[in-house]
């Protein structure tokens, strides 16, 4: 008797015993059908054993096992296992989950496999055309038989630059008998590199460290300021390790900041097969590029969080750019941090990892200062003639404001329009307006759904939850006293950018926020549009905050920045400066000189006075003592037990319960549990949250504690609808 031991996408943290006859112990890491309930559905073989605790009659039979394509690498099983022990999350849906739509499904679609890729070729019926047979107002179609004519075959790269209907339209032609499909062999490819410039002493020291140290685990902190080059590290150090024949894994905090860097990665090495992972492909582009890193085909792996889980037999060096950014925290489901993981992942290849930031994560910070991460530091911009923005603050309490905006700042971009020079309006804040207010009774617009305010975006005459998505139009009057009198107050870009063309209608301004960008390929136009300077004012949330190179851009007005020293959370203060240093940075990064204004009512404040230094050393070391004082990571550590429902009292009650049987646990003594509180916005999506806190000063002893606590928590009755997850290492508290 053969037994398949699986896992399977269920919130169950435990294998599940099925018969597989012709199982054998290379199919372990393969997906396999089995039966789960009233389905068919999908699953990957963790063991193969001859026996199962369930008895005989009991068991099941598997299904199909997935013979072609390679199973997970045993690496790969260490690291979902690790996963699931470290975030206390099921196995199978920490698997389950990592893998692409399209490899985890029982019934594939045809798709190329390792070493192969599929072509569009012409098929008898199809030579036979010419493009009288297709009417003259289908272009598209008349486009797509002309370079099918021309050429014989299409592969997908170029269908996908010819027109976004290509995809659609070879369908068609495949039913109609004109193409079909054809699998041919990938090229094999031969390293090569461009010219590149010539790296400055401290980027050739870094360099030359970290090569040094490439044959072993070593973790990297490379502390550049903002333009100091530290993409010319990145690209030095995979240089020397891709002629090696060895991969290279990069993450990056947002898929806003792929296509700069995938543009380098290309362009310096262009007979490397570079493969991007990202929430922005289509299923089966996602399987191919999966597919070519496993195989070893893909020389770089460019991708957000979820790339940290794809299989690379030659890893040779992970890189994390804006290593402090909070993207690569998963905030549901798996709620696992990639940088982390990261770091897992290369001690266990035994491979360094380059954390790369202007402003480190304190936890970085800290590692880097005690002695486990090794510190490079890039203290001078890369182009020799470019130098570190003038920042300065304007006083709100004695400068007037219209709209926002102050004289100096309204002075500042009219300079800067006067010599073709681009500026950038920060105001991390989308839509018009945050508030709708009566002024006779103080009504404001709320969410009925959510502890949060109703944001007006004005062009579209709508109000609308930025954290639910709830939409209602804006009303002509006050609902509770019926005063017509209701007015947006305070400022996002849409109202900034209005306030703009008001002042400069000849401008070209450019809003660059979550909005702006939702159409698909929106975002790489406005790139484009930057770059070929034809936006002058940029109007932008954070997506313009980090990792963009705009060398026309002198002058950087930062708007509403006081707003996250009012915060309840303990790292709102960190992640703001970190913020504005980056913002900061997009001004005179070549050889022009920049300029940075801050409209603040706080001008003394110990960050802004760290700011104007630029001095990330002294506010991160002021910052560290503060946390030590107080208790706070990275001198401890935390989990946060969560808990939602329709009644605030019903989550509070469970977690209240959870609290109580915590004495029993192994290492209670060694932990600090608080009482369970209302979260930080009591309600969301139409649920009512409350969390209880637990904290130590020993990972070890939490985990241990985590462990078999989570044993003891009984599951709540299915009458209260509470829903309960665990967040280990919480950002948001």
């Amino acid at each position: 008797m053969t037994v398949v031991r699986v896992a399977l996408d269920v919130p169950v943290n435990q294998l599940f015993d099925y018969l597989a006859p012709d199982a054998n112990a290379t199919d372990i890491g393969r997906c396999i059908s089995v039966p789960f309930g009233n389905r068919q559905t999908s699953a990957v073989i963790l063991s193969i054993c001859e026996t199962s605790t369930l008895p005989d009659e009991k068991l099941k039979n598997a299904g199909h096992i997935n013979r072609s394509v390679p199973p997970l690498p045993q690496s790969i099983l260490e690291l979902f296992n690790f996963c699931s022990h470290y975030y206390h999350y099921p196995i199978g849906q920490v698997i389950m989950n990592s893998l692409p739509v399209l490899l985890r499904k029982f019934k594939q679609p045809a798709h190329p496999t390792s070493g192969q890729y599929i072509h569009r070729v012409l098929t008898s019926v199809g030579k036979s055309l010419s493009l009288s047979d297709i009417p003259v107002r289908a272009k598209a179609k008349r486009q797509l038989l002309s370079l099918l004519l021309e050429h014989g075959m299409l592969t997908a790269e170029i269908c996908k630059t010819m027109s976004p209907h290509a995809r659609r339209l070879l369908h068609e032609f495949e039913e109609l008998g004109w193409v079909e499909r054809v699998i041919a062999p990938l090229e094999k490819t031969v390293f090569s590199t461009t010219p590149a410039p010539v790296p400055t002493a401290e980027q050739t020291h870094a360099i030359s460290e970290i090569l040094n140290n490439a044959e072993r685990f070593t973790p990297w902190l490379l502390n550049g300021i903002t333009g100091s080059g530290k993409t010319e590290v990145y690209l030095r150090v995979a240089a020397a390790l891709l002629a090696q024949g060895e991969q290279i894994l990069i993450l990056v905090p947002e898929i806003n900041l792929t296509p700069q860097l995938e543009g380098v990665f290309r362009q310096r090495f262009p007979g490397t097969n570079l493969v991007s992972l990202h929430s922005g492909l289509n299923n089966s582009e996602r399987l191919q590029g999966w597919l070519r890193a496993q195989q070893g085909e893909a020389g770089i792996v460019l991708g957000t969080r979820l790339a940290i889980f794809t299989p690379m037999p030659k890893l040779g060096l992970i890189i994390v750019d804006e290593e402090q950014d909070h993207s690569f925290k998963q905030q549901d489901g798996l709620r696992y941090s990639a940088r982390d993981l990261a770091i897992y992942r290369a001690r266990q290849a035994n491979i360094p990892i380059i954390l790369g930031s202007a402003t480190p994560s304190l936890e970085s910070y800290h590692q880097a200062r005690i002695g486990r991460y090794r510190l490079l530091q890039l203290r001078s911009r890369a182009i020799s003639q470019a130098t570190l923005p003038a920042i300065r603050c304007i006083d709100l309490r004695i400068t007037p404001v219209q709209e926002g905006l102050t004289g100096s700042v309204l002075d500042a971009l009219r300079y800067c329009l006067a010599r073709k020079q681009q500026s950038l309006v920060f105001i991390n804040r989308r839509g018009y307006s945050p508030v709708l207010l009566c002024k006779s009774c103080r009504w404001i617009a709320t969410c009925k759904r959510c502890s949060s305010r109703l944001v007006v975006h004005l062009r579209e005459r709508q109000l609308r939850c930025h954290y639910c998505g709830d939409q209602q139009p804006v009303s002509p009057a006050c609902p509770q006293c019926g005063d017509p009198d209701v007015l947006p107050f305070g400022h996002g870009t849409q109202r900034v950018e209005a306030a703009l063309t008001h002042h400069f209608p000849d401008a070209r301004i450019l809003r660059v926020d979550r909005d702006s960008i939702r159409h698909k390929d929106a975002w790489q136009k406005m790139l484009d549009r930057i770059h070929r300077g034809e936006a002058d004012i940029l109007v932008g949330t954070q997506i313009l905050a980090k990792g963009h190179d705009f060398p026309n851009l002198a002058l950087v007005c930062v708007l509403n920045a006081d707003a996250s020293l009012y915060s309840t959370d303990f790292r709102a203060e960190e992640h703001l400066f970190s913020q504005l240093m980056q913002v900061a940075g997009r001004a005179g990064r070549a050889h022009i000189p920049g300029t940075v204004l801050i409209q603040t009512e706080l001008p003394q404040h110990p960050l802004y006075l760290a700011l104007m230094r630029q001095d990330y050393a002294l506010y991160a070391q002021i910052q560290l003592k503060e946390r030590k004082a107080a208790g706070f990571p990275p001198f401890v550590y935390l989990a946060v037990l969560r808990a939602e429902a329709p009644a605030l009292v019903d989550a509070v009650e469970f977690l209240q319960q959870a609290a109580t049987v915590a004495v029993t646990a192994q290492e209670y003594s060694r932990v600090q549990l608080f009482d369970p509180v209302s979260a930080q916005m009591v309600r969301l999506k139409g649920l009512e949250r409350a969390q209880l806190l637990i904290q130590s000063r020993s990972r070890k002893h939490l985990q241990t504690f985590l462990g078999d606590w989570l044993r003891h928590i009984t599951a709540p009755p299915a009458r209260k609808k509470i829903r309960w997850h665990l967040d280990i290492d919480p950002l948001i508290l």
